[in-house]
């Protein structure tokens, strides 16, 4: 069975379209923060970028994630910013990305009026910057986060049927 992989950077929606998509789906979701180090969350919170090798566990532990999801399915949060990324958690199995683009403005609007969240709006630029588009071989699907949470839900869905 597929696994969702929602992406995109910090504020463009993943947890309240990841929640709802794995609802309606009847499957679990997974925040990725939660697979986060404390380093990590503490690098963030101090507004410093990760590096590729503070993300290598994190993918790791998402893809494993991954691969215990793969007979019951699932739905994940990831930001998921570039393809050598994707493809650590691809080897956890059979995903489809769900990316979840827009305008800055929005998002960076979104990430100051979300309260609790560790990561700060001077990191959205770096975010933005390393964020490559999906490519050949990535099976997913962009949605615009302008859309309503609904006609993204759909948008999934509708990707996620046999052709």
């Amino acid at each position: 069975m597929t696994v969702v992989v929602v992406m995109g950077v910090a504020g463009s929606g993943k947890t309240t379209v990841g929640q709802e998509l794995a609802a309606r789906l009847g499957v679990e979701y997974a925040e990725a923060d939660t697979f986060h180090s404390k380093a990590n969350i503490e690098k963030m919170s101090a507004g410093h970028p990760l590096t590729d090798a503070d993300r290598g566990p994190w993918l790791h532990a998402i893809a494993a994630w991954i691969r215990d999801h793969q007979d019951s399915g699932g739905v994940v949060s990831s930001s998921a910013l570039k393809r050598r990324y994707r493809d650590v958690l691809r080897a956890g199995g059979d995903v489809l990305f769900l990316h979840l683009d827009g305008p800055r403005e929005l998002i960076a609007t979104r990430m100051t009026t979300r309260p609790g969240h560790f990561m700060p709006v001077s990191l959205l630029d770096s975010q933005l910057a390393d964020l490559e588009p999906l490519g050949a071989g990535e099976w997913g699907v962009v949605v615009n986060i302008t859309d309503t949470p609904e006609e993204i839900i759909r948008l999934a869905l509708n990707a996620l049927k046999p052709t």
